[in-house]
C-alpha cells in the first residue's frame, strides 16, 4: 500500500479508482464491511481501492475538549487497511483551512479534481465539510452528473456476548474500552483491543514480590477502565515491527495506582508475562492485547495478601487463555 501525505502528490492517483473516507479510528466491522464492499468494486472494473483519512482526528485541531480519545495508533491503522485491500492511503493533515471547507468544496477539490474516483463507498452515517454539514446525500447531489456513483453501506449491527445488540460505531467502542469492557470491545473490533506502546522501566515491586512486570510508557490511546484483565503480549524492536509480529505470549494485565503502597500514585500500565526470562524485553515495545477482565483493583493490607491474588489471577488467566490463545 503507497501512503500519500500531501494533496500534491493525488496527482499519482489513477482516475477512475474506488474511494472511502472516513476516520476509520479502530477498524472496526463496521468499517470492514465498507472496505470489503469498495474492494470487491475495484476487483470487479480492475481498479485500485483508495482510503482518505484524517491526522488527527478533526476534533482535536477544532474543539480539544471534545475531541475523542482514539482506539489505535496511525500505524496500526495502515497496517489494518493494507490488508484489507487499500491500494492508497491519502492521509489528509486535519489543518484549519481544511476543515473549514465547505461541503460543496471539499468534494471538488479533494473529489472531482484530486482523486477523481469512478465510485465512493460510504457508510450512512458518513458526513464531511464545515461542521459536518455534509451527508452521503449530500454527496450524491453535489457529484450528480459528474459520472462519479455512490454506495451507501447500511450500519452494522453486532449481538454482544450478553444478548444485546448494538449498532457499530468507533464512539461506542471508545465507551466499551473506557468502562473495561474489552470482551465486548473485541466483538466489535473483530479482534482484542491493543494497547501499543514502548517498554519502560518500573519500580520492581513485581519482581520483589516474585511476578516480574513490564511497563508500557503511556500510550496515545484509550486506556482501559482500571482492573485486572487477561491478555496476550507482543514484543519487538519497533513499534512497526510490533504491528506484524505474530508471537504471542499469554499475559496478567494490571492497570491501577498500586493503592497498596499509599495513596496519589501514578497510573501503571503493567504486563506479567506467563513465561520466565520476561526482562529481557526491556527497552524494546509492546503490545498488549486485551483478552478478558477479571477483577477491579483492590488495596491489600500486606504485600503477601497482594501476591496471594496475583498467584490467583494467573491461575485463573491460564484458565481463561487455555482456549482462547489457540484461537487468535
Amino acid at each position: 500500500m503507497e501512503v500519500i501525505e500531501s494533496e500534491s502528490q493525488l496527482v499519482d492517483v489513477a482516475a477512475g479508482a474506488v474511494l472511502t473516507i472516513g476516520n476509520f479510528d479502530g477498524v472496526h466491522i463496521g468499517h470492514q464491511v465498507i472496505l470489503s464492499a469498495a474492494k470487491r468494486i475495484a476487483v470487479q472494473r480492475q481498479t485500485e481501492l483508495v482510503v482518505m483519512t484524517f491526522q488527527p482526528h478533526p476534533l482535536s485541531v477544532l474543539n480539544p475538549k471534545k475531541a475523542p480519545g482514539t482506539l489505535m495508533p496511525p500505524v496500526l491503522k495502515e497496517r489494518l487497511l493494507a490488508e484489507l485491500g487499500a491500494g492508497t492511503l491519502f492521509v489528509a493533515k486535519s489543518e484549519p483551512e481544511l476543515l473549514s471547507l465547505a461541503a460543496e468544496d471539499f468534494v471538488e477539490r479533494f473529489i472531482v479534481k484530486g482523486i477523481r474516483p469512478s465510485t465512493i463507498v460510504e457508510g450512512e452515517d458518513f458526513n464531511f465539510g464545515r461542521g459536518r454539514a455534509g451527508s452521503v446525500h449530500t454527496l450524491q447531489k453535489l457529484i450528480e452528473g459528474k459520472g462519479i456513483e455512490v454506495f451507501i453501506v447500511e450500519p452494522k449491527k453486532a449481538k454482544l456476548a450478553g444478548g444485546q445488540t448494538v449498532e457499530v460505531s468507533s464512539t461506542v467502542i471508545r465507551d466499551m474500552v473506557t468502562k473495561g469492557k474489552v470482551a465486548d470491545a473485541a466483538i466489535l473490533l473483530s479482534r482484542p483491543y491493543r494497547l501499543i506502546g514502548s517498554i519502560v522501566p518500573g519500580r520492581g515491586k513485581g519482581k520483589q514480590l516474585g511476578f516480574p512486570t513490564l511497563n508500557l510508557g503511556k500510550p496515545e490511546q484509550i486506556v482501559p477502565a482500571e482492573g485486572v484483565y487477561a491478555g496476550t503480549v507482543e514484543v519487538a524492536e519497533s513499534i512497526e515491527k510490533v504491528c506484524i509480529t505474530k508471537e504471542k505470549i499469554s499475559a496478567v494485565f494490571s492497570i491501577g495506582r498500586a493503592t497498596t503502597y499509599g495513596a496519589n500514585q501514578s497510573l501503571l500500565i503493567e504486563a506479567h508475562l506467563l513465561v520466565d526470562n520476561a526482562e529481557q524485553f526491556t527497552g524494546r515495545y509492546m503490545a498488549m492485547d486485551f483478552i478478558e477482565r477479571i477483577r477491579s483493583q483492590q488495596k491489600f493490607e500486606t504485600e503477601r495478601e497482594l501476591a496471594e491474588q496475583i498467584d490467583k489471577d494467573c491461575r485463573k488467566v491460564q484458565q481463561i487463555l487455555g482456549n482462547e490463545i489457540m484461537n487468535l
